[in-house]
């Protein structure tokens, strides 16, 4: 039997990036990047509830050797057009910081026990040569008025180099076929907190606008969550119909002992209430390089909308 829902703590430990996707006939899938960035797997249940006790099903591993050897990092499952698909990044284990955001591809009915397809790198659109050139990952698709787009976290230089987030429309599911679009740098202060950092982007679409959450700032107790807005009949490749909020919608609460939320994505419950689900940490003290401790757990929230439309995120 399911346990109940607690909300604002450890759901499932250990997972950080946390990915749910409630799929047409009502069951419940996640995914995460797992402790050891050594591969993917998914889990199913009947509710949410049932996710954190479900078996997890590796559906795929890292190569022993040049791309996606090292670092697998972020999981998102999609199903699109008729077949299943999982976004991710992964780089070299002889060049650990070369990610690159990559695609997996599955056919049949299941995709737990289907075969899956390595598609490739992800691509960009064919007049585009600056896309995917440097370290990316945090792929993301979301689908406004018909049309597909992805949005992602790359680096730039200019010194020391800056994430930032893009976005562009999609020709297939692995590739693009608009030239990238530049949503969001790290402009505010604390964006910049150890690293100059915009990243883990998702949106939900509600109340006649498309809100999009992404995190910021260095993977420990200083993590995030800042909000992109826009309308949905807006050009979402015209960077001025993105609103940026000028304060986090998320951060540490002592309080509550949550510290660094981030990397969040939505879905619904069974009662069709917006949830969001994202990783945190429990501890201030992190033991190590805080991107390779473990201990960021995946966490539930119940997300209100206020008057004019807006989310809540409130713990």
């Amino acid at each position: 039997m399911d346990q109940e829902v607690r909300y604002n703590e450890p759901w499932i430990l250990q997972r950080a990036d946390p990915y749910v996707y409630r799929h047409t006939d009502g069951k419940y899938y996640f995914t995460a990047s797992l402790p050891e960035y050594d591969g993917i797997a998914l889990r199913r249940a009947d509710t949410l509830a049932g996710l954190a006790g479900a078996e997890e099903v590796r559906i795929w591993n890292k190569h022993e050797s040049g791309i996606m050897s090292f670092h697998i990092w972020a999981p998102e499952l999609h199903y699109l057009d008729g077949k299943w698909y999982v976004y991710f990044a992964g780089s070299d284990k002889d060049d650990i910081w070369a990610l690159r955001p990559y695609v997996l591809e599955c056919a049949d009915a299941d995709p737990l026990t289907g075969t899956w397809v390595e598609k490739g790198q992800m691509q960009a659109a064919d007049d585009d040569a600056f896309s995917f050139t440097d370290f990316s990952l945090d792929g993301t698709v979301f689908t406004c008025k018909g049309k597909r787009y992805y949005v992602w976290a790359e680096k730039v230089s200019v010194g020391k180099k800056i994430s930032n987030l893009y976005i562009a429309r999609m020709e297939t599911p692995w590739k693009l076929t608009t030239a990238q679009v530049l949503l969001t740098t790290p402009c505010y202060d604390w964006e910049r907190v150890g690293f100059w950092v915009n990243e883990g982007p998702f949106a939900i679409i509600r109340n006649g606008r498309i809100f999009l959450t992404y995190s910021a700032s260095e993977t420990g107790v200083d993590y995030c969550v800042g909000l992109l807005c826009a309308d949905e009949d807006a050009d979402l490749l015209d960077p001025e119909v993105w609103k940026k909020s000028r304060l986090p919608v998320l951060c540490s609460d002592a309080s509550r002992k949550i510290y660094g939320p981030g990397h969040n994505c939505f879905t619904v419950d069974e009662q069709g209430q917006d949830i969001m689900v994202y990783h945190a940490r429990t501890e201030t003290e992190i033991i190590g390089d805080p991107l390779y401790n473990p201990n960021r757990h995946a966490m539930l929230m119940k997300i209100r909308w206020d008057a004019e439309g807006n989310p809540v995120f409130s713990y």
